[in-house]
């Protein structure tokens, strides 16, 4: 569906002035009013710092009134986080960031959805958590040839809550054996792009990943679309794909931007009409980024992630 065509389930959007924060989430907001929302972030479940339960509570602390959990390929912690948002106040909108490629570059995919996950985004899911085992198993092994003993170890011990292991569970580890100096120079020396550590997975393709999400009723969103390093005209190939494979959104703002970036990303949305979502991509708490951290929004015609019809449902206040 495209954004253009969705009517705001609000006529009065309420009395908060653009850019002001209000005390509770109305599903009738334009996107300058969402001071308070954060729908990329991410738990112990992956690759954050921080509980489910934990993040919830530090989103509540710092004023969020709705939020999304999307870890890395798994929904361990959802079930989590909701309960505990529930207890707060707060709505918790299932979510999972999904990896995929497309034309020989990694993209993901934030899935956001309304009640249970369905079957085929489980199927999805069980694939995705193969090809993370096979590939931390892979790193394990590398790594040890560099120095890490029982590199597999190490890593699972700087995150012993989650079932699917990251590159940067072992570039903390890498630290911690006093290989390197801090997480910056891990990823530099060990675990960056043609690094011992940088191996390639099979993730499933961005057409693959699309018709699961679509399958399970959810909808697609391409996250953080300005880190992926490619030239605008690029960029805009890859959300035209992406568009005329199901994906209905994209995180306009994700964490901090560039002003006249996230100016220019919006016309790419608009043009293709999709749904403009906004998160920090938070992970661990002493970063640049905590909960809620987003840059300016840009005035748009973009229509809000959470005036999509199939989503409206999620974002209702508990």
């Amino acid at each position: 569906m495209n954004a253009q065509d969705t009517i705001s389930s609000s006529s009065d959007p309420g009395s908060s002035s653009p850019g002001a924060k209000p005390s509770s989430f109305d599903p009738g907001m334009t996107l300058e009013q969402a001071g308070h929302i954060d729908l990329h972030m991410h738990s112990t479940a992956s690759d954050g710092r921080l509980s489910p339960q934990a993040l919830m509570t530090l989103c509540h602390q710092r004023g969020l009134s709705c939020a999304a959990l999307t870890d890395h390929d798994t929904i361990d912690g959802v079930e989590a986080a909701a309960h505990e948002a529930r207890a707060l106040g707060m709505t918790l909108v299932p979510g999972v960031e999904l990896s995929t490629r497309w034309q020989g570059v990694g993209i993901h995919v934030v899935a956001l959805w309304h009640g249970p996950a369905r079957a085929p985004m489980m199927a999805l899911l069980e694939r995705l958590a193969q090809a993370r085992h096979d590939r931390a198993l892979e790193i394990a092994a590398r790594l040890e040839k560099v120095g890490l003993e029982n590199a597999l170890a190490r890593a699972r011990e700087q995150n012993p809550d989650a079932r699917l292991l990251g590159r940067p569970d072992f570039a903390r580890a890498l630290v911690e054996a006093g290989l390197v100096p801090d997480m910056m120079r891990a990823f530099k020396r060990y675990l960056g792009a043609g690094k011992t550590g940088d191996v390639k997975v099979h993730w499933p393709t961005l057409e693959e990943t699309l018709e699961g999400i679509r399958q399970a009723g959810a909808v697609a969103v391409v996250a953080h679309p300005l880190r992926y390093g490619l030239t605008r005209r690029r960029l805009g190939l890859l959300l035209d794909e992406f568009t005329e494979l199901g994906g209905e959104g994209a995180e306009l703002i994700s964490g901090y931007q560039n002003d006249d970036r996230s100016r220019d990303l919006a016309s790419l949305l608009v043009k293709r009409g999709l749904y403009a979502s906004l998160g920090s991509d938070f992970h661990y708490q002493g970063g640049a980024l905590a909960p809620g951290t987003l840059s300016t929004v840009p005035r748009s015609q973009l229509v809000p992630i959470w005036q999509h019809p199939r989503l409206i449902p999620a974002f209702k206040r508990p």
